[in-house]
């Protein structure tokens, strides 16, 4: 079997999410507690009890996923013997990214942590509350029909396409006047629009000033070399080399996240069996579109690491 551990990105948090690992798993724990030190606060309080808005907080969602995720591969590894390197390639869907590099070995969890405070806390700040939205293209899009779409709005500003997940969902982002006309445009062509309800223009040219400071973030952090390639957004492709995913780590900021492309490079590779690794089934459900012949399942509870460490 073929594997390939994915982990999830913003928009699959919840209170609650990896409490179970938490009381189940000393492993588990221990990662908890290393993000609460690196962040110097009890971010796994959150994590655990809420209040939802707080945790939705772009700096608090961002390495609440990755401290859920990485205490399942701990637990994964510590409890069931499996580790990243059963896997034939690493993923992530744009946060997911540093998640995958950390369970890869390239970050340490600490030095992990720290850098999706930064990034969240700048891309929040990186534009003006109200000036940016995101829409989701729902229903018969795919990407060339979510391009049209953009390409009828930019007299307003800024749109982009920022998530391409799979056909049928296809989101966009940039200015909110863009975002609306786009919005307007894809109901001129019987595509469903969904305003989504996020806090900036994620994914699009409005987040250069992020950008800017990951690259300054990501210039004092040690990369080390990965135990299994990281399939990244910005190329669909697998990479390996520290220097390269540095750039490519930038890049993601203002960047595609090219998902659907990702899942069938995978999948075209030899990849039979797509794990989602932590919060959430997003992903999970993505591939299952993507990629209809290949298994897809979600690793949320120790009694789900358990029942795949019987499956490896």
């Amino acid at each position: 079997m073929t594997i390939t551990f994915m982990f999830p990105g913003q928009g699959s948090q919840a209170p609650g999410m990896g409490r179970a690992l938490h009381d189940a798993f000393g492993s588990a724990r221990a990662v908890f507690e290393e993000v609460d030190e690196a962040l110097a606060r009890k971010l796994s309080k959150l994590i655990f009890e809420g209040p939802e808005d707080e945790l939705t907080l772009t700096a608090n969602a961002q390495p609440a996923l990755m401290a859920v995720s990485l205490a399942a591969m701990a637990a994964l590894k510590s409890e069931f013997g499996v580790d990243v390197t059963k896997a034939a390639f690493v993923a992530g869907h744009s946060l997911g990214e540093y998640s995958a590099l950390a369970a890869a070995g390239a970050l340490t969890i600490a030095d992990t942590a720290r850098l999706l405070r930064i990034r969240g806390e700048a891309m929040q700040a990186a534009a003006p509350v109200g000036a940016g939205a995101m829409a989701a293209l729902i229903g018969k899009v795919d990407c060339p029909k979510a391009e049209e779409i953009v390409a009828a709005a930019q007299g307003a500003g800024i749109v982009v396409v920022a998530n391409d997940n799979n056909f049928g969902n296809v989101v966009i982002s940039g200015d909110k006047a863009a975002v609306d006309a786009a919005i307007a445009a894809a109901k001129e062509r019987g595509v469903r629009a969904i305003p989504l309800s996020v806090s900036a223009p994620f994914h699009s040219p409005l987040m250069a000033p992020a950008a800017d400071a990951m690259a300054r973030a990501l210039e004092a952090i040690t990369l080390t070399p990965l135990a299994v390639p990281l399939v990244a957004n910005v190329t669909a492709r697998a990479v390996s080399a520290p220097a390269e995913i540095r750039a490519l780590l930038v890049q993601q900021v203002t960047g595609r996240v090219r998902w659907r492309e990702s899942v069938e490079w995978m999948a075209g590779q030899g990849v039979e069996t797509f794990v989602e690794v932590g919060a959430g089934k997003q992903l999970a459900g993505m591939v299952k579109r993507i990629a209809p012949d290949a298994a897809a399942l979600s690793l949320n509870e120790p009694a789900d690491l358990e029942a795949f460490a019987k499956r490896v």
